[in-house]
């Protein structure tokens, strides 16, 4: 399934974290899909908003140890970087209303 939320296309996803060679791009990209699969789960009208960010967020707990393993974590910038994407997901997808913690109420970083 392709994503056809313009503002999604639009958007760069985790892009400080891109930017800093303290992360390694092909961890941040494997954080990537898991925001495009979101997308991609969300215009599918799979289930409710809280259960597939928990699902994702669910999926960067487990990145934590790839992050580690390259001498990387998830720390204060990719914290907010990664719940910044999750607040913008909700936002272009009609969830203004969205609570930004319970986005991602179920994450260990």
């Amino acid at each position: 399934m392709s994503i056809s939320n313009e503002q999604v296309i639009a958007h760069p996803f985790l892009k400080a974290l891109y930017r800093d060679d303290y992360y390694p791009d092909a961890v941040v990209d494997r954080g990537k899909g898991i925001l495009l699969r979101l997308c991609e789960r969300i215009e599918a009208g799979l289930a409710e908003l809280y259960a597939l960010t928990h699902a994702a967020t669910d999926e960067f707990n487990a990145l934590q140890d790839e992050f580690w393993a390259a001498g990387s974590e998830i720390e204060t910038v990719a914290r907010e970087e990664i719940a910044e994407d999750f607040w913008f997901l909700a936002g272009a997808y009609g969830f203004a209303d969205a609570d930004s913690e319970e986005l991602i109420a179920t994450r260990d970083w």
